[in-house]
């Protein structure tokens, strides 16, 4: 145990954290009956965990330097462990939103010490294990989740998609005090004597705070356009701030002595281009994919299991794409590995537009299909391209930077899709009911739209957001062919051979 005792610790929290991104998918309808949840209620208990997570992993990774990463990861899970409790007993949708929020501050502090707390637990071959293991956890959490949900949702309940936390959190808790080490660079500033350490190493605050403003008033407004629109009041304010938020931060990271992330690094068009990919792979992805469950429960009346299952070819042909990949793609220009894998995200978004009211999921398989393959492509490679399109002494950084940037796209994603669902959904029957069919209370309708209606809007409306989140994937896949480029003697723009040392608290992988 003492050999395995780190690695079980660190994968238990990060499976547990990445499971939860995806787990509430299937329950969305359930959810939405029980609470009397409206759309926007859904999208924000995706997107205040995955929002939450995004504006705080950089922040919450460096205070982790100054206070010891073991003691951030305890308190992380505790938090998490508490906000899933709040979460399975939540009256109602605002309650459900805001512990889903805690959450993610929990999920931050979980993520942003993992890496190097596997790091100080292991060395040489082993940690090149460990890594490849936790890898290996990281993206069968997520694929997983939707499943997972399923099961819960249709045995004892959706609460218990949240109560099930608690168990995992306490063995947990108990296994890294019990068996994980803590870092000896960690913690010394927290410590008696340390002053001059604490000085040296500060938590950029500032930047943590103007950042999280900027992504939250950022998804606030995409989400609000979809009940007022987007050239309304309310949601032109939303964006000012946004933009507001943007500069200050840009203002604070250009003067304090650690940023979250050095500005200088976006110069490199490789960098630049890695981060738009990052954002573009999570939102075309997986951002649709709350709204396709909803579909295929509350219009073609299927259980929560099945319509899980209909899922499973996004993961299971990432799974097997990512596994053979990874061996005849070695060493292949990480521009093209991940461009391509993007081109082909954008393809099968492209692919599931094709639905009208007689249409069953069977009229999916082919575009989740094809996001799957582009999936295992673009997954495995996107943080050590990022890696190694910077200086080694900012890797740390830039593999924090692709993960929150992942995590932001997917909450965009999830708003700006949901937005253009609904739009397209009043055309063919207003608003109000494109909102509650839109919602996942379908039923509801009955007696004041025919159901063959619903079936024809919710069609065009999932036809709209699957064009989009195509045409995300394909620019993000242009961006990344034109701007990861292969330097002569370089090796910027390709994936390492062999996994990145963990040193840097940020340095992440999806």
């Amino acid at each position: 145990m003492r050999t395995w005792g780190p690695l079980t610790a660190v994968c238990l929290g990060t499976f547990m954290l990445l499971l939860d991104v995806t787990i509430v998918v299937v329950a969305l309808p359930d959810m939405a009956r029980a609470l009397d949840a409206s759309l926007s209620d859904l999208q924000w208990v995706i997107d205040g965990y995955a929002l939450a997570l995004a504006a705080l992993l950089l922040g919450v990774g460096a205070a982790a330097d100054v206070l010891g990463r073991r003691r951030i990861q305890v308190a992380g899970t505790v938090v998490f462990a508490l906000a899933s409790l709040g979460c399975g007993l939540a009256s109602n949708a605002e309650i459900l939103v805001a512990a889903r929020a805690v959450q993610g501050l929990g999920a931050a502090a979980m993520f942003a010490t993992t890496l190097p707390l596997l790091g100080a637990a292991y060395q040489g071959k082993r940690r090149s294990v460990a890594l490849g293991v936790w890898g290996a956890v990281s993206g069968g959490a997520a694929a997983l989740g939707p499943i997972v949900g399923g099961l819960l949702t249709e045995g004892p309940g959706w609460r218990w998609i949240f109560f099930v936390n608690l168990p995992v959190s306490v063995a947990a808790v108990w296994l890294t005090l019990r068996w994980v080490p803590e870092p000896a660079q960690a913690g010394q500033a927290g410590q008696a004597g340390q002053a001059t350490g604490a000085a040296a190493r500060r938590v950029d605050w500032a930047g943590t705070v103007t950042f999280a403003l900027f992504a939250g008033a950022l998804t606030y407004g995409a989400v609000r356009a979809s009940a007022e629109g987007w050239t309304s009041a309310r949601t032109g304010v939303t964006f000012a701030v946004a933009a507001l938020a943007l500069i200050a931060f840009v203002a604070v990271e250009r003067r304090v002595t650690h940023p979250l992330i050095d500005l200088r690094l976006l110069r490199k068009p490789a960098f630049t281009g890695v981060l738009i990919g990052a954002v573009g792979y999570n939102a075309a992805a997986f951002g649709v994919i709350p709204y396709l469950s909803i579909w295929l429960q509350t219009v073609l009346g299927m259980s929560p299991v099945r319509g899980s299952l209909v899922l499973l070819p996004l993961a299971a042909t990432s799974f097997v794409v990512a596994a053979i990949g990874g061996r005849l793609l070695h060493g292949a220009p990480a521009r093209y590995v991940i461009g391509v894998g993007l081109l082909l995200i954008g393809a099968g978004g492209l692919a599931m537009a094709v639905l009208d009211a007689g249409s069953s999921w069977s009229a999916l398989v082919p575009g989740l299909t094809l996001a799957g393959i582009g999936t295992g492509l673009v997954a495995p490679g996107l943080a050590g391209a990022a890696l190694a399109s910077v200086p080694p002494k900012d890797a740390g950084m830039a593999g924090g930077a692709v993960n929150t940037f992942r995590q932001l796209g997917y909450a965009l994603g999830v708003a700006v899709f949901g937005t253009v669902l609904t739009s397209r959904m009043q055309d063919s029957i207003g608003q109000d009911a494109a909102h509650t069919a839109a919602g996942g209370g379908a039923s509801a309708l009955a007696g004041q739209v025919s159901a063959h209606d619903v079936r024809e809007a919710f069609a065009a409306g999932l036809n709209g957001a699957s064009l989009t989140a195509g045409a995300v994937g394909v620019v993000a896949g242009l961006a990344v062919l034109l701007m990861v480029r292969t330097k002569p003697g370089s090796g910027a723009g390709q994936a390492p051979s062999t996994a990145p040392e963990p040193t840097p608290v940020q340095q992440l992988q999806g």
